[in-house]
């Protein structure tokens, strides 16, 4: 092989910044932070390297917060203020109990509806071999809390340690506000216990919705209607409202980042005129991963890059090396076999949808991969790495 030839691929590095307030110029800071750590650590910034961003630091510097006392308000003008069927929310203190306590603050009465055995991102109740212990439907079977507790009992998450059912149900006591509890799977159960509801799942929203106000129900909002606006001079998310929130402090959530696509293109502006290269850029958020033990579905967030630049637009056109070195080239070894490779990858062009040796590529949106691949970089705790740079990405093996 070629001296010449870069032994490395892809290389994703977490970029240090300073700790980001409201106000701050987002911009600035991440140009500054990769120029800083390019020179630091001893790596040249190409053509087609990717800038991820984290969506907290961008909401933060937006300032895109509300109290629970703003969703408690929004709640009550949009439903009534009555009694609300609240239904499929995810079983998270980081990302809904604040919610539901802005929620319990708007209504008399919350009519909690759960999904089980778990709940949309994988997080169970109950585990399958409980149900089918039990003899239930999930499909079909509507369970009291009575019900509930005389199959299952207690059940606490297993990373956690939380009972959600009991947790959920003190905290919409907590707040003055009846509850009951009911679990079911198919939304037009809540209609025998409420018509002015919220369905808090967060990818099947639309369809939730749908049967709902075909059922009979007066009115539906999903997450994405509560704080879709301002509500006494509050942060919302004109597009997610409640949508991709977290909890900030005790009283009040950090919101989705609103239009941050000025964001990335001034970055990628100011890169160009720096150093000459032509980046890509995006906000991310969750990633888009199952984790095959505690069966969690990662992608809490309504999606997981809210803004990119263009050039992350589409999905990966690749073929697969183990493919064409089993069968197209199968007689083939050592240069003679890389050549042949090499050959076939500069000849592909158009879309390889169909072709055999594509067969096995991830199929997804390039923003999904890398935004996944920036998540797990990283991290969602003290790592203090908000900012990711992917070099290598788009590469492939005649580079």
């Amino acid at each position: 092989m070629d001296k010449k030839t870069r032994k490395v691929g892809t290389v994703s590095r977490g970029i240090r910044c300073p700790i980001i307030r409201q106000g701050d110029d987002l911009s600035e800071i991440v140009t500054v932070s990769v120029l800083e750590a390019a020179e630091s650590e001893g790596f040249e910034i190409r053509d087609r390297d990717v800038i991820a961003i984290t969506e907290s630091i961008v909401a933060r510097a937006q300032g895109n917060y509300a109290s629970v006392q703003n969703i408690a308000d929004d709640v009550r003008a949009k439903l009534g203020g009555g009694t609300v069927g609240v239904i499929f929310p995810i079983l998270s203190r980081n990302r809904f109990a604040i919610c539901l306590r802005g929620i319990a603050m708007g209504a008399k009465k919350i009519v909690l509806m759960l999904s089980y055995p778990s709940d949309e991102v994988g997080n169970e109740l109950v585990s399958m071999d409980q149900i089918d212990e039990s003899g239930v439907n999930p499909y079909s079977d509507v369970l009291s809390l009575e019900r509930y507790r005389e199959l299952f009992g207690y059940n606490k998450h297993e990373f956690t340690g939380v009972d959600y059912v009991e947790y959920y149900g003190e905290l919409i006591r907590s707040c003055g506000t009846e509850v009951e509890i009911i679990f079911a799977n198919q939304p037009k159960a809540i209609l025998n216990y409420a018509d002015h509801i919220i369905n808090c799942d967060i990818h099947t929203r639309a369809r939730t919705k749908r049967i709902l106000l075909a059922g009979g129900a007066k009115v539906v909002c999903s997450l994405d209607d509560i704080l879709n606006a301002p509500v006494n001079n509050s942060g919302c998310n004109e597009k997610y409202g409640l949508l991709g929130s977290n909890k900030s402090t005790e009283d009040t959530v950090k919101l989705f980042p609103r239009e941050c696509r000025p964001l990335v293109l001034d970055i990628q502006k100011k890169l160009l005129e720096r150093t000459g290269k032509h980046v890509e850029v995006m906000v991310y958020g969750d990633g888009a991963f199952k984790d095959p033990k505690g069966k969690i579905w990662e992608l809490a967030d309504p999606v997981v890059s809210p803004a990119f630049t263009d050039g992350l637009i589409g999905t990966p056109n690749e073929l697969k090396l183990k493919y064409l070195a089993d069968n197209d080239y199968k007689d083939l070894s050592g240069e003679e076999l890389r050549e042949a490779i090499s050959a076939s990858i500069r000849a592909k062009s158009g879309s390889l949808v169909g072709n055999m040796a594509a067969q096995g590529t991830t199929p997804r949106q390039l923003t999904d991969l890398i935004g996944s691949l920036c998540d797990l970089t990283s991290g969602s705790g003290d790592k203090g790495t908000p900012i990711v740079f992917v070099q290598g990405y788009f590469d492939n093996y005649t580079n």
